[in-house]
């Protein structure tokens, strides 16, 4: 609407124009080498805008005569680089499909037709990749580092590549260099802090972790949460030589992560080390409501050196109470009294967990508590072991793959910070889950209190014929490095 307003207002301006030119006569002489020569007003307008008009045409047609070779030669350089980059978009499909040859002769193509483009150079080192030609691809990524725009990617793909060799100073050297190029390189910050959790350097990973929240590369919680973890380890390290430090450490991890258990366990030990008993156990019954765990309960228990069998009973009820008889009380609870040759007590708090899907820990338990009451030859002892060896597992720290008693703030396996998480490991040998096993009486409170096995019908009692002490074989899975390949999204 308003274009047309627009030309309906040019037209009447023109239309004015040419009214007033119409009752304003005039001449117009032009004398020039001895002519002269006259015309109206209106005549020599129309003569002017006729010649700009030819004076035009005449000069486009010039100037692209002029500018034909160039024309010429833009064009051509279009069509190539069309070219080119259809050979980069088909080689990227053909890599994604996995088809090496390809990959390889329209990575050339694409080179050859666009020259050194990073693209194409990408192409190059994931062609060589996935064809397992690796001193092809560390080429390309060196030949990325060289360009100022793909250095950090070809640091990228060197680190890679020194990874896949096992070489881990080198791939620390490539990160360390990223990291400084491109602060903000999510995977740079993650190998410059792995590899100082590798060397225990936890100051050094401290600052990493503030840096990178710092960035926004990982949120407050996160943050939180692998400073804690970060502190925890470097207490743990320092609880022998350093206590004062390791303490001022550890009850700063405790403020950042309360569920953290082997924080609060180590600021509860070292409290107790330095006599200040009400602060440890004050610090071990708030990570025990939170989140009640053995280690926990052996601190706690542990908290008074001297103390007797007694006492360390009576403090185990008092986690119980804390607790509200969570499972973890009651094994804290049968512990001390068995140390407290209070057998019967001891068989009573269990006898819940073994009506209820008895684990490992569980039996080992009761088959210790015969042991201790009627010596280690003692039938009972025998059958509780025997029913141990098929039991459910009991949780434990698992990180990829690994299953330990034993906390520590990084993966062995993959290095990863904070991958340890107390739960039941997958149960591999298929046991039976239940609290009666095939050709195992249930657990009945006549045996729980050290009587014999209740006969089944005709008299005839079942024995577990498993040898004492038979466990079952740790199956630990071994984790399998799936090769990498770099693109741009990694």
């Amino acid at each position: 609407m308003w274009r047309a307003l627009a030309f309906l207002a040019l037209l009447a301006l023109a239309a004015y124009g040419a009214v007033w030119l119409a009752d304003r006569p005039g001449v117009v002489t032009v004398t020039w080498g001895g002519y002269e020569l006259a015309t109206s007003l209106a005549a020599a307008l129309v003569g002017v805008m006729v010649l700009a008009v030819v004076l035009g045409f005449v000069w486009a047609f010039a100037r692209g005569i002029l500018n034909l070779p160039e024309r010429l030669t833009l064009s051509s350089r279009r069509r190539r680089q069309e070219r080119g980059y259809n050979a980069l978009s088909r080689g990227m499909v053909a890599v994604g499909s996995g088809d090496p040859i390809a990959a390889r002769r329209l990575a050339g193509e694409a080179e050859r037709l666009l020259g050194p483009e990073p693209l194409a150079l990408l192409l190059t080192a994931q062609a060589a990749q996935i064809s397992g030609d690796r001193a092809g691809a560390e080429r390309a990524f060196r030949r990325m580092v060289d360009d100022p725009e793909t250095r950090v990617l070809g640091l990228r793909g060197l680190f890679v590549e020194a990874r896949r060799q096992d070489d881990e100073s080198t791939a620390r050297a490539y990160a360390l260099e990223a990291s400084r190029l491109a602060p903000s390189v999510t995977w740079a910050n993650e190998a410059v802090m792995e590899g100082q959790c590798a060397d225990r350097d936890w100051s050094g990973a401290l600052d990493t972790v503030s840096r990178r929240a710092s960035l926004g590369l990982s949120d407050k919680a996160a943050m939180r949460r692998q400073r804690a973890v970060l502190l925890t380890a470097s207490a743990l390290d320092l609880e022998a030589g350093d206590p004062e430090r390791a303490l001022a450490q550890a009850r700063e991890a405790v403020k950042l992560a309360p569920d953290l258990v082997p924080a609060a366990a180590v600021a509860g030990r070292l409290f107790a080390r330095r006599g200040d008993l009400k602060r440890g156990a004050k610090v071990v019954e708030a990570a025990w409501r939170a989140n009640p765990h053995p280690d926990l309960a052996r601190v706690y228990l542990d908290l008074r050196t001297g103390d007797s069998s007694r006492d360390r009973l009576a403090r185990a009820e008092t986690l119980a109470r804390v607790s509200s008889w969570h499972l973890e009380s009651r094994f804290a609870i049968a512990r001390a009294a068995l140390d407290a040759r209070e057998f019967g007590r001891a068989r009573d708090v269990l006898a819940p967990l073994l009506a209820d899907q008895p684990t490992v820990r569980a039996y080992d338990l009761m088959a210790e508590i015969e042991e201790a009451e009627h010596g280690a030859q003692s039938g009972k002892a025998r059958e509780w072991q025997a029913r141990a060896a098929r039991a459910p597992r009991d949780p434990a720290w698992c990180a990829d793959g690994l299953v330990t008693d034993r906390w520590a703030p990084i993966s062995p396996v993959s290095g990863r910070l904070d991958a340890f998480v107390w739960q039941t490991p997958p149960d591999l040998l298929g046991r039976a889950h239940g609290t009666a096993h095939e050709g195992e009486p249930a657990a009945a409170p006549g045996a729980l209190n050290g009587a014999a096995p209740a006969p089944k019908a005709g008299g005839v009692t079942t024995i577990n014929t498993l040898p004492s002490g038979t466990v079952s074989p740790a199956v630990v899975p071994v984790p399998v490095k799936v090769p990498e390949v770099v693109g741009p999204g990694r």
